[in-house]
């Protein structure tokens, strides 16, 4: 009877330990596919903020996962224009997303990191000593998302502004329609922006290149807040491309007191001259520089403090979290819509700024 008793006890001493066992070992499991799930999630997320901020050469409006886990995108292709011994024009729906090989006339040609590379039938690249590929890239003339929306904000500004020069034509100088919402942007860059800073005399020959700079910006930063995915002015060779113009124009519109003040200032001791006429033709480089970082850094992070806000929705996927973040996303969103702005009016203002250095007269026989 006692080691029947004995028996019983260690079996549900086993079966206790075992019980225990098991229990753990399944928490554990959890708690590790809950964390492959949420490391799998945030990678999904940084991919989607990574392709939201690049160009493409599709216009994609958005995308979901279908029930045999296939990812479907509803949008439409851009055109694809090479030039390798000729040119090669495509639509970009042949590459499938990057996951096919386009033939053409025996040419092959694969998107590799958002660039078309050109390759052999199975699509390889080959690489570097420094992981670089190696693959030889065609001169790509592509019409990309970015270049597609610059086109149509370049539409839409010509059809604005000559329903608005036509108004002033057909109504004795006073503005109809859409027109006089615009017409004291206008008056405003006028009066507030170019001839405070260039001066009358010469303020009219910069205020085509200012009205355009500023309201060219300002749609595509308008744009950019829409949840298709345009990030132009995010884009560093945009914001590149819209400061060497500012710098071209400022150089050579230049009077001979702008460069005589930067490579040997009137009034100033030789030693000192010397010393200053370096730093001061470094800052010739450094103002457009300054541009387009400025442009590029506020425009881009926007976006990833945006994104990364709708993100923080699914990954706390509870009322509270959730709720927090798209109030916060939709607060942020607001400032988003002013600084979209903002930034179109610095730029616009530190080029009618630099226009008046280059403009500027000095008496040099003043005291210095």
């Amino acid at each position: 009877m006692i080691k029947t008793n004995n028996k019983i006890r260690s079996l549900k001493f086993f079966l206790f330990i075992g019980v225990i066992f098991i229990t753990v070992f399944v928490n554990a499991k959890d708690k590790e596919e809950k964390l492959n799930s949420k490391e799998l999630q945030k990678k999904e997320i940084k991919d989607y903020i990574a392709h939201h901020l690049e160009d493409s050469y599709y216009f994609d409006l958005f995308s979901y996962t279908n029930d045999k886990n296939e990812k479907k995108y509803i949008g439409f292709p851009l055109p694809i224009i090479l030039w390798d011994n000729g040119v090669k024009i495509f639509s970009s729906s042949k590459f499938n997303h990057g996951k096919s090989v386009v033939n053409i006339h025996g040419n092959f040609y694969k998107i590799y990191h958002n660039k078309i590379y050109k390759t052999d039938f199975s699509g390889t690249i080959n690489y570097d000593k420094n992981n670089h590929p190696s693959n030889f890239r065609p001169y790509d003339f592509s019409i990309t998302k970015g270049v597609s929306v610059i086109i149509l904000t370049s539409i839409l500004m010509f059809v604005l502004f000559r329903s608005l020069a036509n108004s002033y034509s057909k109504n004795k100088g006073l503005a109809s329609g859409l027109g006089r919402f615009f017409e004291p942007i206008v008056i405003y860059i006028r009066d507030e922006i170019a001839i405070p800073n260039i001066g009358e005399k010469n303020y009219k020959k910069y205020m085509s290149f200012l009205l355009t700079i500023f309201f060219f910006i300002w749609f595509l930063n308008m744009l950019g807040l829409t949840p298709f995915g345009i990030n132009v002015t995010g884009n560093i060779a945009i914001t590149f491309s819209l400061a060497i113009l500012t710098f071209i124009i400022t150089n050579f519109t230049a009077n001979k007191n702008y460069w005589a003040h930067i490579f040997w200032m009137p009034g100033v001791p030789t030693l000192m001259k010397i010393v200053l006429a370096p730093i001061e033709v470094l800052g010739v480089f450094i103002k457009p520089f300054t541009l387009m970082l400025r442009l590029y850094a506020n425009m881009q992070a926007g976006h990833i403090v945006m994104m990364s806000l709708i993100a923080l929705m699914f990954i706390f996927y509870n009322w509270i979290g959730s709720s927090l973040s798209f109030f916060l996303a939709f607060f942020i969103s607001i400032i988003e819509l002013f600084v979209a702005l903002l930034q179109a009016y610095i730029f616009t203002i530190l080029s009618a700024l630099y226009f008046g250095f280059a403009n500027e007269e000095h008496e040099h026989n003043e005291t210095h």
